[in-house]
């Protein structure tokens, strides 16, 4: 019943915006009986008015307008002229149109009874058949009624009572000083009846107003110029603010504080004027599902929530494509033929889910299908042999991110071309034009269940709330969207509290690891060493990592400006703006920052992941600590260790590229885990080498290492810190940072199997 309120009133301010250009149109046809162009105008008019009358079942308005389009039509063909026994019919149409809107607007129906159809159906007949009808205009045509006159003043009363108060001055003035002048009322009497008269007045007023009244079309350009002039207003209002500060002047300092107050309600109001809900880009979705579901012989059901959640009018429009590409690849590529779906125990209809939501200030979209999933073995098999990346790249890529390799340029999975996919183009444009508005977009998937793609965006780009922070003697800005909290360690937390990673520094916060990253890294100073720490948390999708800065100032709502071309291509920034004190300040690239140094994802999110299932998921679990790699610890499940051993150098032998040590009547092949698992492997002059044995069944490797430090009985609290190839994360063990091994991927480099 909603949706159809809604199309009803939007039925009815285009029509009678309509009706009043018909008006104009039909006096000015009766000037220029030959004009096609106005004939044309008009007969569209009512062309639609009819059509979306039948629609909604308005019987009485589609059958008065048919006729009507009938007349005009014969107008339009030459076959009759435009004169005045033709205009006169038309006109009183119109006016009668516009009465019975009324009435739908009144009622929700055509059907009012004092609006008079037949008598002007019958005179269109008449002027359709020929004949030159003899028209009377009604008493009460359309429901319009001739205004009454104005009665003789008999008595003061009498003239008090018929005048109608309009306004707060003059009606009401005019109307005590008569009633004074008259001498028949007090002033208490006087006020009574000024009050009751603007109470009416207020009443009659709120009953006239309706869905037409009520709403006012907008050129987009105006809409955009001033969504620009409250971006400078802002401006301003920060100068005016800061200055204000430092000033002594309390009447300066309050009307700061109006102007504040004001520019901020403004800022508001316009912004909403721009907001639209997602649902009209939504509304085009089920003819597109359908569409493409027939073509590719799918069976789909569409189930879309969300609809109202609003966005600005810029961002709705550049998310057009985007969205459209993702369900048309969620349809190709995701949901099974259902003769596939039902042998793998599916229903044989698929299952496509588009939600939209608000959260953290931005607003999400997922698409979601039931259909194959993504398998990461094939993405990477094709990324491979396309020379999107190389085999050594693969072997150290997490299987997300092997997933979001379809967003790279050329690639594609489809083994032949077709008009829907396959020539390796669209994923890319998807996130290209996402990130140019300032979004992100992620694919999540599993193989035979489905894939869920989430697309954050901003609400709107062109005023945000941000955190305003300083580094060396510049001035930056967080959006407030990225922002999680700040924290702020001093020297003697430093040393308990921060450690290095492969070389990067990680924050112990709260029992997880949070990657730290130096403003002065992401300008492209050298890191400096830390006395005291600043550090804004941020998180951009699922990744959370922390930004150490020199200062942190305060928040303030700044007005986004475009940066020059020049730095378009730095992942660092999203755009400037201009401080209160007249000086430009970029705004940081959360997203982009995490990108360009390789930040780990899940931080905070995952405190036991695969590696804490690897270490069976108890209260605590032994765990054997290694040193590998000239200092770096690593640590193994004590139960995967079957034995440590040592061999002297010359008992390793070669097959081919792999080591291996005659070993209890067999071979033991051997693992460097240094280079297993991403480091470089120390350099040592001993002539032995410790070997930790792990056996599977009648199956054994050997894997080599530096030396055994201890065995730790532990609980694993897991972070994703240093996750790659051969390392499933990392955790606190012994109050040091280290590596949990992911002991299938080693025994798979040996080639022996587990």
């Amino acid at each position: 019943m909603d949706d159809d309120a809604e199309i009803i009133a939007e039925f009815l301010v285009e029509s009678h915006e309509n009706l009043d250009q018909l008006d104009r149109d039909l006096v000015e046809l009766e000037r220029r009986p030959g004009s096609r162009e106005l004939l044309s105008s008009i007969f569209r008019t009512i062309h639609t008015i009819k059509g979306t009358s039948g629609f909604l079942a308005f019987n009485r308005l589609e059958a008065l307008t048919h006729v009507g389009e009938n007349l005009l039509s014969k107008l339009r063909d030459g076959e009759l002229e435009m004169t005045g026994p033709v205009t006169e019919p038309l006109l009183s149409m119109v006016d009668t149109v516009r009465a019975l809107l009324g009435s739908v607007e009144a009622t929700g129906t055509d059907t009012a009874a004092d609006v008079d159809v037949d008598a002007v159906v019958a005179a269109l007949r008449a002027v359709l058949e020929g004949g030159a009808a003899v028209w009377e205009e009604p008493t009460d045509v359309a429901g319009i009624t001739e205004p009454a006159t104005t009665p003789e003043v008999d008595s003061p009363e009498a003239e008090v009572t018929d005048l109608k108060l309009v306004g707060d001055e003059g009606p009401s003035r005019l109307l005590g000083e008569i009633m004074i002048e008259r001498g028949v009322v007090t002033d208490a009497e006087i006020a009574e009846a000024l009050a009751e008269q603007k109470a009416s007045a207020e009443d009659e007023g709120e009953h006239r107003r309706g869905v037409v009244d009520s709403s006012v079309r907008v050129d987009v350009e105006l809409l955009d110029s001033l969504v620009q002039l409250v971006g400078e207003l802002v401006l301003t209002r920060n100068q005016v603010m800061q200055r204000t500060e430092s000033v002594d002047d309390i009447e300066l300092v309050r009307a700061a504080q109006r102007l504040d107050l004001v520019a901020s309600e403004l800022q508001e109001g316009i912004m909403k004027t721009r907001m639209q809900p997602i649902g009209q880009v939504w509304s085009k979705m089920p003819r597109i599902v359908r569409d493409l579901a027939v073509q590719l012989g799918r069976e789909v059901n569409l189930e879309m929530e969300g609809h109202e959640t609003e966005l600005d009018r810029s961002l709705l429009e550049a998310l057009k494509g985007p969205l459209t590409h993702l369900v048309r690849n969620a349809l190709d590529h995701g949901i099974e033929q259902p003769a596939d779906r039902v042998a793998a125990g599916k229903t044989a209809t698929g299952r496509l889910l588009l939600r939209s939501f608000h959260e953290s200030g931005q607003v999400v979209v997922e698409i979601s299908d039931d259909g194959k999933g993504i398998d990461p073995d094939q993405i990477a098999r094709v990324a491979i042999e396309r020379g999107v990346i190389t085999r050594d790249q693969a072997a150290r890529m997490e299987t997300r991110e092997i997933v979001n390799l379809i967003f790279r340029p050329g690639f594609s999975t489809a083994t032949e071309v077709t008009n829907v996919s396959g020539r390796g183009v669209g994923m890319d444009v998807v996130r290209t034009n996402i990130e140019r508005i300032g979004g992100t977009v992620d694919m999540q998937s599993q193989v035979g269940i489905g894939t869920t793609c989430r697309v954050r965006i901003p609400l709107t780009l062109a005023i945000i709330p941000a955190l305003v922070v300083g580094e060396g003697e510049e001035t930056y800005a967080i959006p407030q969207a990225n922002l999680v909290e700040l924290v702020r360690l001093e020297a003697d937390d430093l040393a308990g509290s921060v450690e290095e990673l492969a070389g990067a520094p990680v924050l112990r916060l709260r029992g997880h690891l949070l990657p730290l990253v130096s403003m002065a890294e992401v300008l492209g100073r050298e890191r400096p060493a830390f006395e005291s720490l600043t550090i804004v948390v941020v998180q951009a999708d699922d990744l959370r990592f922390g930004i150490c800065v020199d200062e942190v100032h305060d928040t303030q709502e700044i007005v986004v400006k475009p940066i020059g071309r020049q730095l378009k291509a730095l992942p660092t920034y999203a755009g400037a703006t201009i401080m209160g004190d007249g000086r430009v300040a970029l705004i940081l690239d959360v997203p982009g920052i995490a990108h360009a140094h390789a930040v780990a994802q899940n931080v905070a999110q995952n405190p036991r992941s695969d590696a804490a299932k690897a270490t069976g998921e108890a209260a605590s679990t032994a765990l054997l600590v290694l040193e590998v790699g000239g200092g770096r610890r690593a640590t193994l499940p004590l139960r995967e260790v079957s034995r440590l051993e040592e061999f002297s150098v010359d008992r390793i032998e070669h097959s081919g590229s792999a080591e291996a040590v005659q070993y209890r009547d067999g071979i033991l092949p051997l693992v460097r885990l240094a280079p297993a698992i991403g480091l470089v492997e120390s350099v040592r002059d001993d002539d032995q080498v410790s070997v930790v044995v792990h056996e599977s069944g009648a199956r054994r490797i050997g894997i080599v290492i530096d030396r055994v430090l201890d065995v730790f009985d532990v609980t694993v609290v897991c972070s994703d810190v240093g996750r790659r190839a051969g390392v499933l994360g990392s955790a606190v063990i012994g109050d040091r940072v280290t590596d949990l091994v992911d002991l299938d991927a080693v025994v798979a480099l040996s080639g022996a199997g587990a």
